[in-house]
């Protein structure tokens, strides 16, 4: 695994072809990202709306990958 990559959070805006989503990120920047291998290996699903944690490299700054799906937590609600 390469040393210089950075993680962040963000939520999935919109689902574009070939598996690529629009990205909203935590620091109000917006930018590209793909399905890394490991996802796309066990069919993990991404929809919009999704919180995913991305990585992005110093190299190129707009193509983010997709490495982890958030998942939601359910909330129990009491009822009297």
């Amino acid at each position: 695994m390469a040393k210089h990559l950075v993680e962040i959070e963000g939520t999935v805006l919109q689902a574009l072809p070939n598996a690529v989503f629009s990205i909203s990120l935590d620091n109000d920047f917006q930018a590209l990202g793909y399905v890394s291998g490991r996802l796309r290996q066990y069919h993990i699903k991404i929809l919009p709306g999704d919180r995913v944690k991305v990585e992005l490299s110093p190299y190129d700054l707009t193509r983010r990958r997709i490495i982890y799906r958030i998942p939601v937590r359910e909330t129990t609600t009491i009822t009297a």
